[in-house]
């Protein structure tokens, strides 16, 4: 599976995965903010944007496997991982399947916990609804939650863009990633073996994956570290970039070493 890939800047990598249902397109002011300070490697996941879908079983665990062969491609043996929400959990998988290349982690607006079973019902719903009307049901039920209402009132460029990313969305990946994240297993003991630096962000407006996951993530590392993002919601480096670039920045210095 060879991933559609964009690149920024040098030094220490740092691969950042996107959230669902989006495109490495939604880290284009990491792109852009983070370059002075480290390689900004952001891959579309499979079957968004340029990258193919494949006819592997859904599974965020084959997702993390393609971010290994990524980095065997690009030449890197370790790299610090993050993600954005399903980002977050294929960074989670990474760890717990390549724990030896990982350099740091970065987990925003996620959670280590599983779904209930509510939750994987309503994966399902969206699933089929989306391989049989399109994206309809996207941009009238997951849009709404993945925006900070600050953001829906302050910004309406950004919520613009996001909703346009929403709708391209091809319906077999989104269907395919839903029953991936669906069946995806607790992370917590993925967290508490880790043994380098994590950051943990999370945008104070966040519906979904509430200060209170980022809290619990944070607290299952000993150093744990935990950014609050003021004004943002879901998407906290979408909303809010110089505030969530400034917190990565910030870990990859102090934690890592990466020089300006």
């Amino acid at each position: 599976m060879q991933l559609y890939t964009r690149s920024a800047g040098t030094g220490i990598p740092v691969v950042l995965l996107h959230a669902f249902p989006l495109s490495s397109a939604m880290w284009l002011a990491q792109r852009e903010g983070l370059a002075n300070v480290c390689r900004v490697i952001t891959p579309d996941l499979r079957g968004f944007g340029g990258s193919r879908l494949g006819d592997d079983e859904p599974s965020i665990e084959s997702m993390a496997d393609d971010v290994a062969e990524l980095l065997d491609a690009e030449g890197i043996d370790k790299a610090v991982v993050g993600g954005l929400s399903m980002g977050g959990y294929v960074a989670m998988a990474f760890c717990r399947r390549h724990p030896d290349r990982v350099l740091g982690v970065i987990l925003a607006d996620t959670k280590a916990a599983p779904d209930p079973s509510p939750a994987k019902a309503n994966r399902e719903r969206i699933a089929q609804a989306v391989l049989s009307d399109g994206s309809d049901v996207l941009v009238e039920e997951v849009l709404p939650a993945l925006i900070g209402p600050t953001t829906k009132e302050r910004r309406a460029m950004v919520f613009g863009r996001v909703k346009g990313l929403v709708q391209s969305a091809p319906p077999g990946a989104v269907a395919w990633a839903q029953r991936a994240m669906a069946a995806r297993p607790d992370s917590f003991e993925t967290l508490g073996a880790l043994k380098v630096p994590l950051l943990v962000v999370v945008g104070e407006e966040d519906e979904l994956s509430p200060v209170s996951d980022a809290e619990a993530m944070a607290r299952a590392v000993p150093d744990g570290k935990l950014e609050i993002i003021p004004k943002a919601g879901h998407l906290s480096a979408v909303e809010q970039p110089e505030a969530f670039n400034a917190a990565v920045a910030d870990f990859l210095r102090t934690e890592l070493g990466a020089a300006r």
